[in-house]
């Protein structure tokens, strides 16, 4: 299963990623250095984060995954730096 996903850190900011093949354990791969800055040493020893689906199909190319991925990046705003952690495509 081919999905699209919404992170969401404790801060309220957002990350917007794909996963081609649907593994529940998988979180992206946002830079955890651009991410720890936002908290204090305190906030990272009890840290939770939410991870929603937004759209999932099994018959889909990965260019159709790719495309998609960036729609929501830019629908959500995820590129921006005041709501979430996507670095591309630039805000």
């Amino acid at each position: 299963m081919k999905q699209i996903y919404k992170i969401t850190y404790q801060n309220n900011k957002i990350y917007i990623g794909k996963d081609l093949t649907g593994t529940l354990t998988y979180f992206g791969s946002v830079d955890s250095r651009y991410i720890e800055k936002d908290f204090a040493d305190e906030q990272k020893k009890c840290f939770t984060i939410r991870k929603e689906i937004l759209w999932e199909a099994e018959s889909i190319s990965d260019s159709e995954v790719n495309k998609l991925e960036v729609e929501f990046i830019r629908k959500f705003k995820s590129n921006d730096p005041n709501i979430g952690y996507n670095k591309w495509p630039k805000y």
